[in-house]
């Protein structure tokens, strides 16, 4: 839900030293603001076409306890969908894995962008301003199978990047180095997507991670904690690298 009609909430930023960690969730939430129809089965907000399962737990759990403030979307990708360029047609889906979003088409993409884009990406900018991070860390999961695509997604984890991988590189070899399958630039490229680091990372000269964790690893609060704790640890000896 949205607080204060705000389309993010931002936890542990206060009192931060600069040269820290953060961390940034786009795809967080399922929630539809009120007079806004989408047309969809009510059952198709809780998949992942309308969410990354899972981020919220971890990015909360990052903050709280591991002292890397975060910046978290309040609304649906299905609404806005924040890692998208303002010029991107995708940037209000009319269309997902497959499914039709009929109460998208036709919509008033300026209000959506007025709304929901352009407040979410301004205070994630100041945000980045006042806490001067080492690092930024971009949170997101993705579903082992598409209904759209045959393709087999055996990575628990993957890193996407786009220009600058000096972290992502990093980021691979150690979590290698867990036991675990990595991605590289999979299932999809950060060459093609990677629209909130390029803004906020890529264009200041600031090191980042985007992680993309299988959903099926953080589907629970146990998978959840796991997943922080493994980030934590994985994310400091990064930042000390770059």
């Amino acid at each position: 839900m949205m607080i204060d009609n705000l389309p993010y909430r931002q936890v542990g930023a206060e009192d931060v030293r600069p040269g820290g960690l953060m961390c940034v969730a786009d795809h967080a939430s399922n929630y539809v603001p009120e007079g806004i129809e989408l047309g969809i089965d009510p059952k198709l907000m809780n998949q992942h076409i309308a969410l990354d399962i899972g981020v919220e737990g971890i990015a909360d759990r990052l903050s709280r306890g591991h002292n890397m403030p975060a910046h978290i979307a309040c609304v649906s990708r299905l609404v806005c969908d924040f890692h998208r360029r303002e010029d991107e047609a995708a940037v209000v889906p009319t269309e997902s894995d497959g499914k039709l979003i009929p109460g998208n088409i036709g919509a008033n993409v300026e209000a959506r962008l007025a709304n929901y884009h352009r407040p979410y990406h301004e205070a994630l900018g100041k945000m980045v301003a006042r806490v001067k991070p080492r690092m930024l860390v971009a949170l997101h999961s993705f579903t082992p199978s598409l209904e759209t695509s045959a393709e087999e997604r055996p990575w628990e984890v993957s890193l996407l990047y786009n220009q600058d991988d000096r972290a992502a590189r990093h980021a691979i070899r150690l979590f290698g180095e867990q036991g675990l399958t990595v991605g590289d630039n999979q299932p999809y490229s950060g060459k093609q997507l990677n629209a909130t680091m390029d803004r906020h990372a890529e264009a200041n000269g600031i090191p980042y991670c985007t992680v993309e964790i299988r959903q099926d690893q953080i589907m629970t609060e146990a998978g959840q904690s796991r997943w922080a704790m493994m980030l934590a640890d994985v994310m400091g000896r990064v930042a000390l690298e770059v």
